[in-house]
C-alpha cells in the first residue's frame, strides 16, 4: 500500500478504500540504500490500530539487498537494511519481514549460500518474541538466483540451520515463472504438496498473476485473472488446506480500482469454500 503522506494516516486510508484485510509496506526506499528513520506518531498510530483489529501486516525489505552477493560491501549494507526493515517492522507491530533469497552473481552457488548462511543467521538469532519473523521470498529463476522453485527453499532454509523465525514468502507469479504451472488442472495442488513436503513453513502468499508463460523466467505480474496462470488457480490456492489462515498480499499493477478489483476478485473466490472450512486468508 502506499505510504507518501504518512505510514497510517494515508495506507490505512488506501486499505479501507479497496478493501485490503492484510497489508505489506515499504519502510524505507525500496531502490536504494538510506534508511528513513519513520514518524514516531504515525508508527503508534498503526500499531494501535493492529493490536485493536488484528490487522495482519507485513515489511517488504528494499530490493537491493542481496545477501549470497560476493561483493563484501553489498553484503554489508544488505545486512544493514535487513537489520532496519526488522526493526521498523517491530516499531510497527509487523508479523514477518519479506526478503528475496538473494543472487550468487556468478559466484560458486555454495559460496553464496556461505555468504547467505553469514548474513542471515546472525539477525535471526537476534529476533525477541515480539519481533516479526523473517519472510524468505524464492524469486522467478533469473539470472544465478539462489532459491526458485519450492525444491529450492528445502536446501536453503537447511542452510539456516531451519531457525524457527524463518519462514516462506510465496510469490504465484515467481513460481510460475520459475516452472510450476498452476494454470494446468491440478498445479497448485502440487506445487504446495511439494512446498508442504519440503519446509511445511509457508506463512505467507504473494497473490500475483504473471504477463509471460510459465517457465519464462520473467519476473512481471498481472492483476488477478488477466495474466498467464488465471483466476481458477488462484480459486484452488485459496480453497486448499495448506493456505488456511494465511495472509495473501497483492503486488499487482495499479491504479486504486484495480487494485480494488483484485481484492474484490480474490474475496470472491475465497468465499467459494464450502461453509465451516475454517478461517480463511485474508487479501489485500
Amino acid at each position: 500500500m502506499p505510504t507518501a503522506g504518512g505510514l497510517a494516516a494515508e495506507g490505512l486510508r488506501y486499505a479501507a478504500a479497496i478493501g485490503a484485510e492484510a497489508i505489506q509496506v515499504f519502510v524505507s526506499n525500496p531502490r536504494a540504500w538510506a534508511l528513513s528513520a519513520g514518524d514516531a506518531s504515525e508508527d503508534e498510530r498503526l500499531r494501535e490500530h493492529v493490536a485493536a483489529t488484528s490487522l495482519p501486516v507485513y515489511v517488504h525489505s528494499p530490493y537491493l539487498i542481496n545477501v549470497g552477493s560476493p561483493d563484501p560491501l553489498v553484503r554489508e549494507r544488505s545486512v544493514a537494511s535487513l537489520a532496519h526493515s526488522l526493526r521498523r517492522g517491530a516499531e510497527i507491530g509487523a508479523r514477518g519481514v519479506v526478503v528475496h533469497t538473494g543472487s550468487a552473481v556468478g559466484e560458486d552457488r555454495d559460496q553464496a549460500l556461505h555468504h547467505v548462511r553469514d548474513c542471515l543467521l546472525p539477525l535471526l538469532e537476534t529476533l525477541a518474541d515480539d519481533d516479526p519473523d523473517l519472510l524468505v521470498e524464492p524469486m522467478a529463476g533469473q539470472g544465478h538466483m539462489l532459491c526458485a522453485t519450492v525444491q529450492d527453499i528445502a536446501p536453503y532454509l537447511d542452510n539456516l540451520d531451519w531457525h524457527p523465525r524463518a519462514g516462506v514468502c510465496l510469490d504465484t507469479c515467481h513460481a510460475f515463472a520459475a516452472g510450476h504451472n498452476l494454470a494446468a488442472p491440478g498445479g497448485v495442488a502440487r506445487m504446495l504438496a511439494d512446498l508442504a513436503a519440503g519446509t511445511g513453513r509457508l506463512a505467507l502468499v504473494h497473490a500475483n498473476d504473471a504477463k509471460d508463460a510459465c517457465g519464462s523466467r520473467r519476473d512481471r505480474h498481472d492483476n488477478i485473472g488477466a495474466g498467464q496462470i488465471g483466476a481458477a488457480a488462484f480459486g484452488a490456492l485459496l480453497q486448499h488446506p495448506d493456505t488456511r489462515g494465511v495472509p495473501f498480499i497483492l503486488e499487482t499493477p495499479g491504479p486504486k480500482a484495480a487494485h480494488a478489483a483484485d481484492v474484490a476478485t480474490l474475496t470472491r473466490l475465497r468465499g467459494a469454500q464450502s461453509q465451516g472450512a475454517g478461517p480463511s486468508p485474508g487479501c489485500s
